[in-house]
């Protein structure tokens, strides 16, 4: 064996032992980085939970509202009818009465409707929280729209500070069922409904402090169409309108222009997410002191004659 060839051979031996010092080295970086992705998983499963659990609060926060709102009417009616029926012998007030028990219905009504919506509610984020997920069912849209778009009022009504509101619907007939997560999107309708009261609202609260109240009538418009067969849906308020520094801010999650601890800061994030999980779009349009308006849009794959 000639000197060249001795050479040859130690080179190959010092390649091979280099080679394998740099496997080594890379099997090692990839056990930390598999290391490093589970930790990073761990973290993210964490953080889910975190917002999670705080979206449990702020969307249950909703119809137990309404619950103890309309429990408390009901009350303050028993305990009328409890008046009116001892001075029954005295004056004629079984009209006032009957007048009573309808208004006790109509709320225990209500008060089984939001249990309901609170029990979906927990249930849906439990699946989330376990990997699962909610069905999309063929859906009469602007039925549901009509059914929360209701129910937010008249929660708004029964709540502290109400306000009176006038509707203008507009919606398309010819739209068929639509393929969405009905209990999700109504979280939907009823996040964007309550916005606009608040917003209207605080227009009214403004208002009253330059003595111009009596000139301005809170109103929300609901709107359906079709599009190149993209279903839209528009909630449109006359309210405060959102200032132009923090409309590209508004869909963050714990973004929140209401004070103390009125607002979380989720609902328009939360309804955001629930948008994008039916792969639509959530845009906004707003100027200050005069609209809000919000608009849905789903794709063409949602649609069903």
């Amino acid at each position: 064996m000639d000197k060249v060839q001795e050479d040859w051979i130690e080179k190959n031996k010092e390649l091979k032992r280099l080679l394998e010092i740099r496997t080594l080295e890379l099997e090692k970086s990839l056990k930390g980085y598999q290391e490093l992705q589970e930790q990073l998983l761990i973290q993210e499963k964490l953080a889910s939970l975190g917002q999670l659990s705080a979206g449990i609060a702020h969307e249950i926060k909703n119809p137990i509202n309404f619950i103890n709102n309309f429990s408390e009417l009901s009350i303050e009616y028993v305990e009328e009818i409890v008046e009116e029926l001892k001075n029954l012998k005295q004056n004629d007030t079984i009209a006032d009465i009957e007048e009573l028990l309808q208004d006790i219905r109509s709320n225990l009504e209500k008060i089984l409707q939001h249990g309901k919506r609170a029990d979906s509610i927990v249930k849906s984020m439990l699946m989330h929280s376990r990997g699962g997920q909610s069905e999309f069912v063929q859906t009469n849209l602007n039925g549901l729209l009509q059914e929360f778009v209701n129910l937010a009022f008249h929660g708004m009504r029964a709540g502290k500070n109400p306000i009176n509101v006038s509707f203008e619907w507009d919606l398309d007939t010819d739209i068929g069922l639509v393929s969405i997560i009905a209990e999700d999107f109504s979280r939907v309708i009823v996040n964007l409904c309550n916005n606009a009261f608040d917003a209207m609202r605080s227009k009214l609260n403004l208002l009253s402090e330059v003595d111009q109240q009596p000139t301005y009538q809170p109103k929300l418009i609901i709107r359906t169409k079709q599009i190149e067969k993209k279903i839209i849906t528009e909630i449109e308020d006359n309210g405060a309108g959102i200032p132009e520094p923090i409309l590209n801010r508004i869909l963050e999650p714990f973004f929140t222009t209401k004070k103390g601890k009125e607002g979380t800061g989720l609902g328009l994030s939360i309804t955001h997410d629930i948008v994008k999980a039916h792969k639509g779009s959530l845009s906004i349009l707003s100027k200050e002191g005069e609209f809000t308006r919000f608009e849905i849009t789903l794709p063409p794959i949602s649609t069903a004659p």
